[in-house]
């Protein structure tokens, strides 16, 4: 009986993900052509046949295609890589430091790729730094400058979940305080240039960023997912606990810990500090498929995804002309949640 009941809820919670999947990815295709004159639900299909033709520039929808395949597909492929890789990093951050307000936001790596950001845009000189790519790597090496830093200061400590948790908020501020002088003393121009990238945005995709994230998310998702019995024990249990099943705490932390540095690094070096998405999809991921890490992992990331791509594409239409970018849509969305993450956890017996 127990064996008809657990292969019954491990089959609903695999047709859930499936569900959720296979929602995101038709929100994606109807998201390319969404707002385009004449055309069509198949005219992406027809856009990639034309492409792949090589009669991409011929006939009378030449137009229509380019948009969908260098404006839209970019843009959306890059929210769900973004949406992957930050519900993932969060997801993992949560079960490692054992709190459900923890999330790369947190522990300041947002901040510290702001940071790098608004150096390169404000004080940089030549062709390279003041290029997006020098301003990608940039904040990219920043983002894992913090990183190191954090889980420097926690392993000089013990590398247990308060003293990443506090290290993380301590440079947090530090990094956005940093930010803030650097925009106190910034030009207008660059000021204005400075604001923009700190809001979170996905005007910036491009094939080159779709496949750098792709590669990136994929290879550290699959290497988050190779870890999914000890983040069970992680999660369920104190550090003495874990240690009696054989795995070492502070160990399995600090590797988690960097894969999620690095792969949030490699996201937000793209699209700029977008908050939020890395606290909201684990929290409901957990509420709804519970803390399996074989499911709530990929069910995260696919919530992360179609989050990430619904805000965006509310963004863009919601004030149309205007764009709104998606870190401060999906800001409005997680200030809420977040506020009730913090009753729940005041509410709940110590």
């Amino acid at each position: 009986m127990l064996e008809k009941n657990y292969a019954k809820d491990t089959q609903t919670k695999y047709l859930l993900i499936l569900l959720t999947l296979f929602f995101m990815l038709l929100c994606a295709y109807y998201f390319t052509t969404i707002g385009l004159q004449d055309a069509g639900p198949g005219q992406t299909l027809r856009a990639i046949a034309s492409w792949a033709s090589g009669s991409l520039n011929e006939g009378t929808d030449a137009a229509v295609n380019k948009i969908i395949l260098l404006l839209r597909l970019p843009r959306i492929l890059l929210a769900i890589f973004a949406g992957i890789g930050l519900a993932a990093a969060g997801a993992v951050m949560q079960s490692v430091t054992r709190n459900y307000l923890v999330s790369p936001f947190t522990l300041g790596i947002s901040s510290a790729a702001a940071f790098g950001a608004s150096v390169c845009i404000v004080f940089g000189s030549g062709l390279f730094f003041t290029s997006d790519i020098g301003i990608i790597s940039c904040a990219f090496v920043s983002s894992c400058l913090c990183g190191l830093i954090v889980y420097g200061i926690s392993r000089r400590i013990g590398v247990k979940p308060s003293s990443v948790v506090l290290a993380g908020i301590a440079l947090n501020y530090f990094f956005s305080a940093l930010t803030a002088t650097i925009e106190f003393f910034a030009k207008e121009h660059k000021l204005e240039a400075v604001v923009q990238w700190t809001f979170g945005s996905l005007n910036r995709a491009s094939w080159d960023s779709v496949f750098l994230t792709g590669c990136i998310t994929a290879a550290c998702f699959a290497a988050l997912m190779l870890y999914c019995l000890q983040l069970n024990a992680m999660a369920a249990s104190d550090d003495e606990t874990v240690k009696s099943l054989g795995i070492d705490p502070e160990r399995l932390r600090t590797i988690i810990g960097l894969l999620a540095v690095f792969l949030t690094a490699a996201i937000i070096s793209f699209t700029g500090v977008i908050g939020f998405v890395g606290l909201i999809a684990p929290h409901i991921a957990r509420l709804i498929i519970g803390g399996s890490h074989q499911f709530y992992l990929p069910f995260a990331a696919t919530l992360g995804a179609l989050l990430l791509l619904l805000s965006d594409t509310i963004g863009k239409f919601i004030l149309y002309p205007v764009n709104i970018p998606v870190g401060i849509v999906i800001s409005f969305l997680g200030v809420p949640l977040f506020i009730h993450l913090i009753l729940s956890k005041r509410q709940r017996p110590e």
